[in-house]
């Protein structure tokens, strides 16, 4: 992955700002669908989705809904900023503490009255262990009360949390926004049903894809909650059978399947922590077409790209969506990777 590796994102291509502050609605984006066996890529409009599935697909969705993971505290008499990365249980998140690292022991208070101690080191630098004074729903409560969502340097303005929420979000607990879902709407999804196309959940809470300082999580590392609900298993299993594609919308969508999945694609309902790592040279047992965003050369997303494609075809896709002026990361245009010819 060396050579698709060196792209470069110009600012100009950061998207910053909803689809909908820029155009009409949240389905107001481009479209990059590209061929799996052949690398043909075209440019297309979000809205024309339902052209490229077939009667009989089905679209796989994660449901996470994201919370307000960014939470202002005092420590050592000093303001600090905490960003939550995920749930070890009632009261003990993983995070990072922008600036100097605390040492355990260390206190930090926040509005409300809730205090949260250092009590460990986290599962790689610079995550640390916090346990909250609050446990399950009263803590997550509070984390609405008095936390703003993640925002990273390229978005400028402070936009509301549901501006970060998909659609069709339900069930609490990303820290960011599985984005790959952002642009379907429920006109969409009524859409695709209407032609044929079913629709199924599953869950997958979403970490924190960047530390900070050049720091990116170690895939290896970075567990994250999924859960995969037995009707969403047996529409999944019922739809290989028939002879459907399984079009999973995001890279979390991907690394729940494909967790559940057996060697021979059949998936069991499953719930726990996944660390799967899904990079070149990983068969495919339970997806055959994704629907995600644009992805940063340093991010393990990409890497996820690449047991969908040859590392050319990607090289060359991502190629030609600079040249096109498509846009990056959450707020920004869709990548339709599909398996059975582009029609």
């Amino acid at each position: 992955m060396t050579a698709v590796k060196k792209f470069k994102i110009p600012n100009h291509l950061n998207a910053a700002e909803p689809a909908e502050v820029r155009g009409s609605s949240r389905e107001d984006v481009r479209l990059l669908v590209l061929d799996r066996p052949t690398g043909k890529v075209i440019t297309d409009h979000f809205q024309r989705l339902p052209h490229y599935l077939n009667p009989g697909d089905l679209v796989v969705l994660n449901n996470s809904r994201t919370i307000p993971a960014v939470l202002k505290g005092t420590m050592n008499l000093s303001q600090s900023e905490v960003r939550l990365s995920r749930q070890l249980s009632g009261r003990q998140w993983e995070a990072i503490v922008l600036g100097t690292t605390p040492p355990l022991g260390t206190v930090i208070s926040f509005a409300g009255g809730l205090t949260a101690i250092v009590t460990a080191y986290g599962s790689q630098s610079p995550l640390l262990v916090l346990t909250f004074s609050k446990s399950n729903l009263l803590l997550l409560e509070h984390f609405y009360r008095i936390g703003q969502p993640v925002r990273y340097e390229y978005i400028h303005e402070p936009w509301p949390l549901d501006a970060y929420q998909t659609a069709f979000a339900s069930i609490p607990g990303s820290v960011e926004m599985p984005s790959a879902g952002r642009a379907l709407s429920w006109r969409m999804l009524n859409l695709l049903k209407e032609k044929g196309i079913r629709y199924a959940f599953l869950q997958l809470h979403a970490g924190l894809s960047f530390y900070e300082n050049d720091i990116w999580p170690d895939p290896l590392k970075h567990a994250e909650a999924f859960c995969i609900p037995a009707e969403t298993a047996r529409l999944v299993n019922e739809t290989r059978r028939a002879g459907g594609r399984i079009i999973a919308v995001g890279t979390t969508a991907v690394r729940a399947l494909e967790t559940a999945a057996d060697t021979d694609g059949t998936v069991k309902p499953a719930e726990g922590f996944t660390n799967l790592y899904i990079k070149k040279g990983h068969v495919l047992k339970a997806t055959d077409g994704l629907l995600t965003g644009l992805h940063e050369p340093e991010a393990s997303h990409l890497d996820l790209l690449s047991a969908f494609l040859p590392e050319d075809h990607l090289m060359n896709a991502y190629t030609y969506a600079l040249e096109q002026g498509f846009l990056w990361h959450e707020f920004g245009d869709m990548n339709l990777i599909l398996n059975g010819g582009i029609k």
